[in-house]
């Protein structure tokens, strides 16, 4: 599990770390410089052959005297007026030693930069220019270093800043290396949003972050504009519960009561999260590991249900059975084998079809149409308080009045919303969400969905490339299939029916709720990358048994 950072965080776990005597602010911009340089040659080995200065070292104690013009390659530098720049001037100094030709351009007052920062600065005053827009944007190099604003950002930057940066991808030089250390100039580490719509966020090939990522680095439009994210150990590891650092965590959404520390952690879900109980014990049988029930739509509406019970049944639900109105009774049947059949009608049905206790995992949504009749097998669902999910049909049919779906629902039960069905359940959120970031930290998908779960009073999982799971106290987590987890064609219809089936069988082994959807959702974004292009929805169950032996289940 990997925890993800607020800016606010990083902040306070970097004073914590400083106050404690055993690390200077300076040693920490070093560190930095540093790792944002071995990552840069790590991703363009070709840039690491550059000549090599003599063994001159890395203090930034040095005078600027030793600097002295190079042939090489260009680096252009971008600094801001805060620390962010600080790491730049050391990135600049370094690439400088290694014989490049460096030009550094600096936004803001260089007598009014912090004290860490206007040391480096004086190191290479030499190569400071003042920020001249126009100029910028003509520049060309092999290598542009954004560290102008990082993740401290909290408004929309002045247009003399983006402009520029954003033309160089805007003329045609697109295959311009832009780097941004910590985050890309313009966009919202709280949030990934950009907080100018006109500009966006400069685009960056590589993104170089410190100890921890920050949340905006898996949300909103953050892929599209970090391009890949690379973290550095710069030695903050341990000082992440001093006080400082323990009451940013407590503070962040208002939460002092004592118990906010917890809640406001958001993780990234990686395969560390998954329960050993994945795997099945030799001594065990089927009725040990749950009966899951996935209801179906009418004639020509059986499809989807389907699709999730058999994602049930593949990930290890000990029986799955179809619940299915008489008139797709044989549609169903010449279509199931493992997976069992069972004739409901209405909700008067399925009430008697649950004094059967062996069921205990349900699925309504998929497929099931709009009406009445739908809103009637959920209620009847529901009253039974069994571990519920609850997706597409059986979301969207609440829409006139979502209340009377909250009120019903209990903490069993996991609604698996994408943008379209949360915006009709969660209209208000929904504006919020989508209203211009103008300050930060803007709203963000982490507080939709932390927002959306408590008014429900159950797990809410929010469907997308940057899945966020949230439960009515406020734990969250974040299941990425960006970056090197990208699946693009998981974007093909049927594919959150298999996700809802799999909740749904992993809820009938006795996860629970949260852990069900985590563990679904990253699993479904592994069976996406084990099959590849050309995915449709009926191979993502059948991709289960390969991904359980990679992970040695």
């Amino acid at each position: 599990m990997t925890e993800l950072l607020t800016a606010a965080q990083m902040r306070a776990i970097e004073q914590t770390a400083i106050s404690s005597g055993k690390v200077t602010g300076l040693e920490l911009m070093e560190r930095a410089g540093q790792g944002v340089v071995g990552a840069i040659f790590e991703e363009w080995p070709e840039l690491a052959n550059a000549p090599v200065a003599d063994q001159r070292g890395v203090n930034p104690a040095r005078s600027p005297e030793y600097l002295e013009k190079d042939d090489g390659p260009r680096a252009v530098v971008l600094c801001g007026p805060g620390n962010n720049g600080g790491d730049g001037f050391v990135v600049a100094r370094l690439l400088h030693e290694q014989k490049w030709e460096v030009v550094v351009y600096l936004y803001g007052d260089p007598n009014k930069l912090p004290p860490d920062a206007k040391v480096n600065h004086d190191h290479v005053a030499d190569l400071v220019r003042p920020w001249i827009a126009e100029q910028i944007a003509r520049e060309t190099a092999e290598l542009f270093v954004d560290a102008v604003f990082g993740a401290g950002l909290t408004r929309r930057p002045a247009s003399e800043v983006l402009e520029p940066l954003t033309t160089l991808y805007c003329e045609g030089r697109t295959f311009n290396r832009m780097v941004a250390i910590d985050a890309p100039t313009g966009l919202c580490m709280d949030s990934g949003r950009a907080f100018c719509s006109h500009y966006g966020a400069v685009w960056s090939w590589l993104t170089v972050t410190f100890h921890r990522p920050r949340v905006g680095h898996f949300i909103g439009d953050a892929q599209s504009y970090c391009g890949k994210v690379r973290v550095i150990d710069i030695g903050l590891g341990g000082f992440e519960w001093g006080g400082a650092a323990r009451a940013a965590l407590n503070a962040f959404h208002g939460l002092n009561d004592g118990k906010g520390l917890g809640r406001q952690l958001v993780d990234l879900v990686d395969a560390n999260n998954l329960s050993p109980y994945l795997a099945k014990e030799r001594d065990e049988h089927k009725f040990t590991h749950g009966h899951g029930l996935v209801l179906s739509g009418g004639i020509g509406r059986t499809g989807a249900a389907r699709l999730a019970a058999r994602g049930a049944l593949r990930i290890g639900a000990g029986l799955v059975t179809v619940g299915s109105p008489p008139s797709a009774m044989m549609e169903n049947a010449c279509q199931l084998t493992a997976i069992m059949l069972r004739q409901i009608e209405g909700a008067i049905g399925l009430e008697e079809l649950l004094k059967d206790t062996r069921i205990n995992a349900l699925c309504l949504g998929p497929g099931l149409g709009l009406g009445k009749e739908t809103q009637a097998l959920v209620m009847a669902a529901l009253k039974e308080r069994r571990a519920t999910v609850l997706d597409a049909d059986a979301l969207t049919q609440f829409e006139p009045d979502p209340e009377v779906l909250f009120v019903a629902l209990h903490e069993h039960c996991v609604l698996t919303p994408h943008a379209g069905e949360f915006a009709r359940l969660f209209r208000d959120l929904t504006g919020r969400l989508t209203m211009p970031a103008i300050k930060g930290p803007a709203y963000s998908k982490i507080d939709a969905t932390r927002d959306a779960a408590k008014r429900a009073g159950c797990v809410v999982l929010f469907k997308g490339p940057d899945t966020v799971i949230a439960t009515p106290d406020g734990l969250c987590s974040i299941c990425s299939a960006q970056y090197d987890r990208s699946s693009p064609w998981l974007a093909t219809a049927g594919s959150g029916d298999v996700l809802a089936g799999f909740i749904t069988g992993l809820l009938a082994r006795g996860f629970g709720p949260r852990q069900a959807a985590e563990t679904a959702a990253y699993l479904h974004v592994d069976c996406a990358l084990e099959f590849g292009p050309g995915l449709i929805a009926e191979d993502l169950p059948e991709q289960i048994p390969a991904v359980f032996h990679k992970l040695t289940l």
